[in-house]
């Protein structure tokens, strides 16, 4: 975990638990060693730090190339691991930077929607999660985000301090035969198999 990271980290949890009462749900089911995709839903710009230190390790981040544009922050992001994308179409670019983290044993956090939701729900899953793990078969663990969407909606207002909680499911293993039927079809399913189970976790359950 290099300076930067560390202490965005470190910032990020103080801030979490001062402002939004964050919490993690089942953190146990974290897998804090080898390849890992954290796939979660996605509701505001507060969740990639979010889902962050629900990990004990580093972990890398997708963002929107435009972030990087930003005076500062363009220089800052990519000491917090985080890899631009471009968000129309299929950044092909960004998914072998994808692929190359997994295969060399580290941990990236994807958002199976694509985008931030507009009323809190869940939305479809796209393709992007399923192709990454037809590629290299590494372990998914589905996580669920509350209340992140009441403290800063896509729709915009202002940041509200709601609290803030995010459940962690058991960890998905795939096999070969997983990944071996007809691809037309393959990347989509696998994303909803895991989107399916993020929609599963409940605070309560």
């Amino acid at each position: 975990m290099n300076a930067w990271y560390w202490a965005g980290y470190t910032l990020s949890k103080l801030i979490g638990h001062i402002f939004f009462h964050y919490r993690v749900i089942h953190r146990e089911r974290m897998i804090q060693t080898g390849p890992v995709i954290l796939a979660m839903n996605h509701q505001s710009y507060l969740d990639p730090p979010l889902a962050g230190i629900a990990c004990k390790r580093p972990i890398y981040f997708l963002a929107r190339k435009s972030l990087l544009k930003v005076p500062i922050l363009g220089r800052i992001l990519p000491k917090l691991n985080v890899i631009p994308v471009d968000q129309e179409g299929m950044d092909r670019g960004a998914l072998k930077a994808l692929l190359r983290i997994l295969r060399a044993g580290q941990g990236a956090l994807v958002f199976p929607e694509g985008a931030r939701t507009l009323d809190g729900g869940l939305q479809p899953a796209l393709p992007g999660l399923g192709f990454i793990i037809a590629k290299t078969r590494a372990p998914v663990v589905p996580m669920r985000i509350f209340g992140s969407h009441e403290a800063l909606p896509r729709s915009g207002g202002r940041l509200r301090f709601h609290p803030i909680t995010v459940v962690i499911g058991r960890p998905m293993y795939f096999t070969e035969g997983d990944v071996s039927t007809d691809k037309r079809t393959l990347y989509q399913q696998l994303s909803q198999r895991v989107m399916d189970e993020i929609a599963r976790l409940t605070i309560n359950g």
